[in-house]
């Protein structure tokens, strides 16, 4: 399959509305030249993981396999991210809180919590940070008898405190997530913005703060995002009755 010689340039939700997963994956292998053969192996290695794992998952229009991609591409292209650990994390976010029997094999087939030896495979196969910053992005089980949007709030404070490499992997999530939410279609829509919109102080804290990883000009870039963000939680929530 031939793509334009833009496709460099193309805004990822562009790439995902005009030529699927192929373009976002001939996008990811774009990014990936910059890096040395084996960074290279490490990431297409993620990528195989991740495309098993949620090989039947969907995001109401499209294969789940695409956010990855666009979280993983948004960190290199956007964020100028070459820590490959992160970017594996990056790609692998949701494989603990989706896919954690599966991931562990046979050490999750008698566990109540598979999610300690989901962790430990995946540092087994791409070592401890991963791991780590995997973990910390990944929810907890929450208490039935509380609101879960006010527990996931309190979780993304409480775990990206401790971590700022990876509030720059949920950063990007939430952003394919908040931006992207113009992209999703029926009551998800509006789920999503109620769900997300009071992260949007959250996170302008957790990016602004020095220890963040990431340069000046990309904060700004983040901050715009989170503008576009809000502004379009407010569309969707704040019409007139």
């Amino acid at each position: 399959m031939e793509f334009p010689a833009y496709l460099a340039t193309m805004p990822m939700h562009a790439i995902t509305e005009i030529h699927g997963e192929p373009g976002l994956l001939a996008r990811f292998r774009l990014e990936v030249e910059a890096f040395d053969e084996p960074a290279r192996e490490r990431l297409t290695a993620a990528l195989d993981l991740a495309a098993e794992l949620h090989r039947e998952d969907r995001r109401v229009r499209e294969p789940y396999l695409n956010h990855l991609l666009r979280v993983a591409i948004r960190m290199m292209h956007h964020y100028q991210v070459r820590d490959v650990d992160v970017i594996v994390a990056g790609l692998l976010h949701d494989a603990v809180e989706d896919h954690p029997a599966e991931l562990a094999g046979p050490d999750a087939t008698t566990a109540v919590d598979p999610t300690p030896a989901a962790l430990a495979a995946l540092a087994a196969r791409f070592g401890p940070r991963v791991a780590r910053l995997v973990g910390a992005v990944t929810n907890p089980v929450y208490d039935p008898g509380r609101d879960p949007h006010v527990q996931y709030r309190e979780h993304v404070a409480a775990s990206l405190d401790r971590e700022p490499w990876a509030r720059v992997i949920k950063v990007s999530d939430f952003t394919d997530n908040g931006v992207g939410v113009i992209h999703t279609v029926g009551p998800k829509v509006a789920r999503s913005a109620a769900k997300y919109r009071p992260l949007v102080p959250v996170f302008r804290d957790l990016i602004a703060r020095p220890d963040t990883p990431l340069s000046a000009p990309v904060k700004r870039h983040i901050f715009a995002q989170l503008d576009l963000a809000e502004e379009r939680f407010s569309a969707i929530l704040d019409q007139p009755n």
